[in-house]
C-alpha cells in the first residue's frame, strides 16, 4: 500500500503572529522541499548587504516599507512589492518609519553532513 500524500493546510494566520522584530514564523514541516519565513524589522532596522551564492529567493512585502540595497543602488519598498533575489546577487534591507514585514521563500537547503571534500553532501 502506498503512503497517503500530505494534505494542503493552513499553517498560520498572519494577523496572529508575534508583532516584534525578528522571525515571526518559519516553515518547519517535515519532508518539505521549500523554506519560508515571515520576517519583521523594527523601524530603521537593517539586514546588512550579503549575497546568497546558492539560492534564488522570492520576497513579498506584507506591510510597512523601506529600502532594498543592491549593487544597482537603493530601491524603495512598499506593501505588496514582489521581489526576486537571484542567487549570487548582493542584497540588504532597511526598514522605514513603519517597520518592514516580509515573507521569503526559496528551495530548501540540503542538510549538513560530515564527510570529506568540498562537494560531499551537496545536492545535485
Amino acid at each position: 500500500m502506498e503512503p497517503t500524500p500530505p494534505l494542503p493546510r493552513v499553517l498560520a494566520d498572519l494577523r496572529e503572529l508575534p508583532t516584534g522584530p525578528g522571525v515571526a514564523w518559519k516553515l518547519a514541516e517535515p519532508g518539505r522541499q521549500l523554506d519560508a519565513n515571515v520576517v519583521r524589522l523594527a523601524p530603521g532596522e537593517q539586514v546588512a548587504p550579503h549575497a546568497e551564492p546558492e539560492l534564488d529567493v522570492l520576497v513579498v512585502v506584507l506591510s510597512g516599507g523601506g529600502s532594498l540595497h543592491s549593487d544597482e543602488g537603493e530601491r524603495p519598498l512598499a506593501e505588496g512589492a514582489l521581489l526576486w533575489l537571484p542567487r549570487g546577487s548582493r542584497r540588504g534591507f532597511t526598514a522605514g518609519p513603519a517597520g518592514l514585514s516580509y515573507v521569503t521563500a526559496h528551495r530548501r537547503r540540503p542538510g549538513m553532513r560530515i564527510g570529506s571534500g568540498p562537494d560531499f553532501g551537496r545536492a545535485e
